[in-house]
């Protein structure tokens, strides 16, 4: 493995710190890139997510992809992770955490709040930063792609319900702007350049060399999107840290358990490596500017909700990273394993 990317880990540990060193020296600077946004999805952060996804997109083979159909269980796994069990645990320790153990250290209203943006969180499984992960742990490209357009398909029906249900309300609105715009600009949008990336290039041979040789720009984009979100956020880091810590707690607690059922049921299904780990994946992480547009729209810009939703926004990288060596330090688990 290269240098660079052997140490991304601490590559993104310097990003946080430069991107809350940056953002607390040149907020003007993280102000004017953050108002650049529409629809709620900041335009910056999505041209260099965009920069991720790409040479994942470039090998998908559309030929391929009718395959994913005989090899249902891993597409099962993903769909029973993010709808019927993700949602209802993250609730459950939102309510655990900030009703029971946090009682003392935050007021009634305020935890109402942050368990609301919690469960936001956990009804919108992730869109953009799948493919990424996906790529690190070398998942299957053509089923990836097929795992995030059914979970997009079920979002549109079944967002509203279980939010509204989980939060108690019933004027839960799903931001269609959001969301379409989102799908656009991280699947479809990628997914035609890859296409005609892979036709240009013709042979497999080339379009592997072409892919190895854009890891160094994708790790890159990776790197100034943890430098802008974390540049973004700087003064409530600072300002707020006791909040973003019991906050973070249940989260890291949600995401590592949901992992870890995710990925003893992947064993149990005898899923491949490749296939497995991505669907894994795809549970854990969150479509974090969707909760976050939901969770303003319904609460407020300033309010528990919206910040909790931030929180998730912060510890999504380096967690997910932390599981992405995980995938690729245990794919001998699933080497005598056959879908």
């Amino acid at each position: 493995m290269p240098f660079f990317e052997r140490y991304l880990s601490v590559w993104v540990a310097l990003a946080i710190v430069a991107g809350v060193t940056l953002g607390v020296a040149m907020p003007g600077v993280f102000e004017a890139v953050a108002g650049f946004e529409y629809a709620h999805v900041n335009l910056a952060v999505a041209v260099f997510i965009w920069v991720m996804v790409y040479p994942m997109m470039i090998q998908i083979d559309f030929t391929a992809i009718k395959k994913v159909g005989q090899n249902p269980r891993g597409l099962l796994l993903t769909l029973v992770i993010n709808w019927l069990i993700k949602p209802f645990t993250m609730a459950a320790l939102g309510w655990l955490f900030f009703k029971v153990f946090f009682a003392g250290w935050v007021d009634p209203q305020t935890a109402t709040e942050y368990i609301a943006g919690m469960i936001l969180l956990g009804v919108a499984p992730c869109t953009a930063m799948v493919f990424v992960w996906s790529q690190l742990t070398k998942g299957d490209a053509n089923y990836t792609l097929v795992q995030v357009s059914v979970n997009d398909i079920i979002m549109v029906f079944a967002f509203a319900p279980i939010a509204g249900l989980l939060l108690g309300v019933s004027d839960i609105t799903v931001p269609w702007d959001t969301l379409l715009l989102s799908v656009v600009l991280y699947v479809l949008l990628p997914l035609i350049a890859g296409f005609l990336t892979r036709q240009w290039l013709g042979s497999d041979e080339r379009v592997a060399h072409f892919v190895g040789r854009l890891k160094p720009v994708s790790v890159m984009g990776l790197l100034a999107t943890v430098v802008l979100l974390f540049g973004f956020q700087a003064e409530t880091i600072l300002a707020k840290p006791m909040a973003i810590v019991l906050i973070a707690i249940p989260l890291l607690i949600q995401t590592y358990g949901i992992f870890v059922i995710a990925y003893w049921a992947a064993k149990r299904l005898r899923l491949k490596h490749n296939v497995a780990g991505p669907a894994c994946l795809i549970g854990t992480s969150n479509f974090f500017e969707l909760a976050v547009a939901v969770a303003i729209s319904v609460f407020g810009l300033h309010s528990g909700a919206a910040l909790a939703t931030v929180v998730g926004v912060l510890v999504e990288v380096p967690v997910m990273l932390s599981l992405v060596a995980i995938v690729n330090r245990t794919s001998h688990w699933f080497e005598e394993s056959n879908e």
